[in-house]
Parts: C-alpha cells; structure tokens; sequence
C-alpha cells in the first residue's frame, strides 16, 4: 500500500509517519508514506499556494495550479485508487471507510488548509472528500494522519496479532466489550469471574452482551443505524 500526502506542512507528518505502526509497516515493506510540499509544485516566486476568493469572502483559498502539478506529477508516475481531500464537508470517515482503504493499492491524501481549496480542484481530481468530525482544524494534517494510520494498521500482516485488529470496536458496528490484564484482583477490583473461567463459549457470549450494552449507553446511534 502506497499513500501520498499533499500538504503545505510536511514537518507536521515527518514524525508521526515514522513512529509506532507506521514505520513498522514500512521497515516490512508492507506500506510507503510519502510527503509532498505542495509548495514545491508553485512557479509563484515567494512559494504561495493561496490567494484570495473572488466575491469578497473572507480568507484565503489553496489554487488549482500547484495541485495539479503535483497531483499530475504523481499520476504520471502510477495509477492510483483514490485522491482523497480532507475537508470539514467532507463524509464523515468510518471504520468502513478504513477497511475499504486498507484494501487500495495507492491513494493520494490532500491535505485541506487556509479557508479551503478552489473548487476546480474537487471537481476535477478529488475522487472523495473525508470529514474526520464537525469541527474545523487549522489543517488537513491531522486528518490525513488518521487516515494513514486507521488504513496502514489493517493491511494483513502489520499488526502481528491480525485478530486483534478485527475485534476493536466497529468493526461489527458495536463499541467493544470492557478488557482486563493481570493481576485478577488488584485493591479489591476484581476481573469478572466469567473471564476467568475458561469457557469460550460462555466469554464470547458475555463479551457480545457488554458490547450490546455499552454501545446503547453510549453510541445509541451506532444500534439505529
């Protein structure tokens, strides 16, 4: 899995796309993050990849031109599955949406920032607009690295324990069951007996009961849909 990141901020990505699971994915071969300063793309001689709306709104609106330089230079390069725009209107991301990903072969991740993007841009290269949450960041940043993370930490083989990653929560469209670890008894707060037991039968039927139970306390919504 190959995923490429547009953004007006790379130092803001170096670190976290070589920590933890990430650069484990890549030192194994199984993913590639690769970071592009979009301002690389601009001929603009002071390196600008904004300017102002027309209509008087205000703020300032990322160009076309350094987008499609960019997003150009990349597809002359290799096919790719999805060019993804991080952008507050954008669907709202899922752990479907994840497991989807995590199954492409080469993604293109723009990162949104200033007051957004010339909407040439969504129209003409963006294959689809993720929303990590109604709220608004400074950047796409944060975005993109949700994104990389929650898909890279799915591809088979990244995770040593690969069921690990098929029981969190979501991916039945429940929240998880409460976990516990050693000691079974610390300051008096005991692990359930159940857990304790050795029955599977009986653990997996507790633990779709917690799920059920925790998720109409407090994801209701996750049960209607």
């Amino acid at each position: 899995m190959r995923i490429d990141i547009i953004t007006v901020l790379p130092e803001m990505l170096e670190g976290f796309v070589n920590c933890s699971i990430l650069a484990r994915a890549q030192k194994k071969g199984l993913a590639e993050i690769h970071l592009h300063n979009l301002r690389d793309y601009t001929l603009d001689k002071w390196r600008r990849v904004d300017d102002y709306p027309y209509g008087g709104f205000a703020g300032m609106v990322m160009q076309c031109e350094p987008i499609d330089r960019c997003i150009s230079a990349l597809k002359a390069e290799r096919d790719y599955d999805e060019v993804i725009f991080t952008t507050p209107d954008g669907e709202q991301y899922s752990q479907a949406m994840a497991n989807d990903l995590s199954l492409k072969q080469n993604i293109i991740i723009l990162c949104g920032h200033y007051k957004g993007v010339d909407q040439r841009v969504r129209d003409h290269f963006i294959t689809k607009e993720i929303s990590v949450g109604d709220y608004v960041l400074t950047g796409g940043e944060l975005a993109a690295a949700i994104i990389a993370d929650s898909a890279v930490r799915l591809v088979p083989g990244v995770i040593s324990d690969d069921q690990s990653a098929l029981s969190d929560s979501f991916q039945d469209g429940l929240l998880s069951a409460p976990i516990y670890t050693r000691p079974a008894d610390y300051k008096g707060w005991k692990v359930p007996d159940i857990l304790l037991s050795g029955n599977e039968a009986k653990i997996k039927n507790w633990e779709m009961e917690q799920a059920l139970e925790r998720t109409k306390r407090l994801r209701p919504d996750l049960l209607e849909s």
